[in-house]
């Protein structure tokens, strides 16, 4: 028998259901993106991964570098290539099923920035309709300007949105109040009951919530000229595995 395809959605929910972070404790599961860059460019992407957790573009300031020839689950990092593992804003999805929070993940794409403030999704890809990570497509037809907004607050960043049912608000509340203490800040919107977030409709009863992609900076480094090969949802790694980019 054929194996069948696997949409985005699934793998979202396959690995949002084995998130075991706990935002107050700081330890536990999150989901993971690996990166691979040339080692010449580290100093580069350091300095982009700063002003990215700077200026609130990147899901996270925790990262994990890994030198040509270590491994990370069944993966070698290539001779002359750097990896880092950055969080996937995926994780969040995750605490919501934690909490009994049933989450519907709608889609990926690009959204445009104006003084520091979400104006409205002007690219999106349906998680239902694709295989691949759409902020994985987006990034690799430089849709983005994440420099723009790191540096003067303007432009257009990677993000993704989902839903969840009205009657969990005050689960969801509490989640958000968690994480604004933690090393997750990846939070970009939160709509209202039956209100389109964004420019992106939700289903009725329901309410749109909208995340920085953890590919952001990543986009970044492309955007500056530099060669960056990025796979998302590549799995679950333990938080304490990660280091605050501010120490290097």
């Amino acid at each position: 028998m054929m194996p069948s395809l696997k949409f985005s959605n699934h793998k979202i929910e396959d690995f949002a259901i084995q998130v075991t972070f706990d935002p107050k404790a700081g330890e536990g599961n999150v989901v993971y993106n690996r990166s691979l860059i040339r080692n010449e460019d580290l100093e580069f992407a350091i300095s982009v991964l700063k002003d990215a957790n700077k200026t609130g573009v990147s899901v996270s300031g925790l990262v994990k570098f890994l030198a040509s020839g270590e491994k990370i689950a069944d993966f070698v990092i290539p001779k002359g290539c750097t990896g880092i593992c950055t969080m996937c804003s995926i994780t969040f999805d995750g605490l919501l099923i934690r909490r009994g929070v049933p989450v519907n993940p709608i889609g990926g794409g690009v959204v445009e920035i104006e003084n520091r403030t979400p104006i409205r999704f002007t690219d999106m890809i349906l998680y239902e309709h694709t295989t691949i990570d759409p902020l994985q497509v987006l990034m690799s037809h430089k849709t983005t300007s994440v420099t723009n907004v790191m540096r003067m607050g303007s432009g257009r960043l990677l993000a993704n949105i989902r839903e969840f049912h009205m009657e969990a608000e005050p689960l969801v509340g509490e989640v958000l109040d968690e994480l604004s203490s933690s090393s997750y800040s990846g939070i970009l919107d939160v709509g209202m009951p039956n209100i389109p977030l964004l420019g992106v409709p939700v289903n009725p009863e329901y309410i749109g919530i909208a995340a920085v992609g953890g590919t952001n900076p990543m986009a970044a480094i492309r955007e500056g000229g530099r060669w960056v090969q990025t796979s998302s949802l590549k799995g679950l790694i333990d938080i304490l595995e990660l280091e605050e980019i501010r120490d290097f």
